[in-house]
């Protein structure tokens, strides 16, 4: 007979494993899940700003200055005084001050707000405002480097702000954001306005224009409005976005057909704004892609081969057209390497490869031109070396009056004269020459000078006979001629 046994126990001991295997298991999910829930309920503490939004004070002070008459127009004109002589003088922190104290902002802001709340007279009176204050600028500037001495000078502060590229567009849509994200906030903060009208930097581009009007250069017109263009409505778009997120009420009217335009036209005024600043940054990407990628091909595929003496080279992105100059001669095989490798550059990949080498230029040949060019400028050296010696020597002469045995200095001598005669007011020492039979030449003391006009006729007369005297003795000369000035 044939007995079997079971053992109960390992199999409730399997079980009561596999039990306290499932309870950690949901333990550490319940744990994960609650780590999870406090995580995100951290970050929306952190990020969410609507609780602290003071929508009624905001709008209100959006609006306040959005007005530009009396001293917000003075305070336009001087800003945009001390921002041209900033670009002029080159100092970054005389356009920083210019920046702080410009009043452009406020109609800016008034565009978004009143695309965002549907409020159609805040729009005219924004847009009217601003467009004030762009001629206003203008003219201030144009007028500024039309006149000004030293107003031709261009300077790296006015070529900064010619060709704008995608961290203008970045920086101006981010400034924006912050800048009414601030404004919304109960107790606005005043740095985080400062520092965006610092980053925006709407004046400079103003009179960067004005400065290409004065000139007659339109190229650095036409750079310095797209620049100014972009900081407006990218900060334009970012007030109207803020708002929206933040969900300001919109301006209802008694009205509903004339509410019904108003929308419609308040969104084709965003639509038509959008379309520029969709386009430029999709232009100014598209720029920035091509440009990387051509100085990195220069910087790995070029600057890095020992064996090319590259020169310079230029990007047309227009005719998609790249143009290689080198010295030396460049061979078939390094041409054909040059054109293969541009194909790994995916924004460049399509574009002409042109290569101009020089071959009439060896290696041998140009050491002998910088030899050449050296000796040249060791001679033009040793000439420069005597002719300053010479100009030191005639510098000497110049300062020095020889009389008889003596030499004076003429500063001495001229101080010496007004020390005896106070009432001179000038004073010259010249040797000529003169002759009588036109056959001898004989030296002749000429001195010039000018008396106080309170002495009288016979006074000067006699004052003069004792300066001849007092000359003739210092001079040790018998020929001396006092000519009244």
């Amino acid at each position: 007979m044939n007995e079997h046994k079971f053992n109960f126990s390992e199999e409730e001991t399997q079980a009561k494993k596999q039990q306290n295997v499932d309870e950690s298991k949901q333990a550490v999910k319940k744990d994960a899940q609650g780590l999870l829930k406090s995580i995100t309920v951290f970050l929306k503490e952190l990020l969410d700003f609507r609780e602290d939004t003071d929508r009624d004070a905001t709008i209100e002070a959006i609006k306040a200055d959005i007005s530009f008459k009396g001293a917000t127009a003075w305070i336009l004109i001087c800003s945009i005084f001390v921002a041209s002589i900033g670009l002029n003088a080159d100092s970054t922190a005389v356009v920083i001050g210019a920046m702080l104290i410009s009043p452009l902002m406020g109609p800016i802001l008034g565009i978004g707000l009143s695309i965002a709340i549907n409020d159609i007279d805040t729009l005219k009176k924004s847009l009217i405002n601003l467009a004030t204050m762009i001629v206003l600028s203008l003219l201030t500037a144009f007028l500024f480097f039309k006149f000004f001495p030293l107003g031709n000078q261009e300077t790296s502060e006015l070529l900064g702000r010619v060709k704008p590229d995608i961290r203008d567009v970045l920086i101006a849509f981010f400034g924006g954001l912050a800048l009414i994200i601030a404004r919304t906030k109960r107790g606005t903060i005043a740095s985080v306005i400062f520092g965006v009208a610092i980053a925006t930097a709407l004046m400079p581009p103003l009179c960067t224009a004005g400065y290409g009007l004065a000139h007659g250069n339109f190229t650095y017109f036409l750079g310095a409005m797209n620049l100014f263009t972009i900081n407006t409505i990218f900060i334009a778009l970012a007030t109207f976005l803020v708002l929206k997120v933040l969900r300001f009420p919109m301006l209802k009217y008694a009205n509903s057909a004339k509410r019904r335009r108003t929308a419609r036209f308040a969104l084709l005024v965003a639509l038509v704004v959008m379309i520029y600043p969709t386009i430029t940054f999709l232009r100014v990407l598209q720029r920035s892609g091509l440009e990387n990628d051509y100085n990195s091909f220069i910087s790995n595929e070029i600057k890095m081969n020992n064996e090319l003496w590259f020169q310079n080279g230029t990007l047309d992105s227009d005719n998609k057209k790249i143009t290689l100059y080198f010295n030396g001669e460049i061979s078939d095989a390094t041409e054909s390497d040059l054109r293969n490798e541009i194909k790994s550059y995916s924004k460049i990949s399509g574009f002409e490869l042109e290569i101009f080498g020089n071959k009439h230029r060896s290696f041998d040949k140009i050491s002998d031109a910088y030899d050449r060019a050296i000796r040249d400028l060791d001679e033009k050296e040793h000439i420069i070396t005597g002719l300053r010696t010479e100009i030191e020597e005639l510098h000497k002469e110049f300062k020095l009056v020889k009389g008889g045995d003596n030499i004076l200095s003429f500063t001495n001598l001229s101080r010496d004269a007004k020390v005896r005669f106070s009432d001179l007011q000038y004073f010259s020492y010249a040797k000529t020459l003169e002759s009588t039979d036109f056959i001898n030449a004989d030296t002749l003391e000429v001195v010039a000078v000018k008396w106080s006009a309170s002495l009288n006729d016979s006074l000067v007369i006699v004052k003069e006979k004792q300066l001849e005297d007092w000359l003739k003795e210092t001079l040790k000369t018998q020929k001396v001629i006092i000519k009244r000035n």
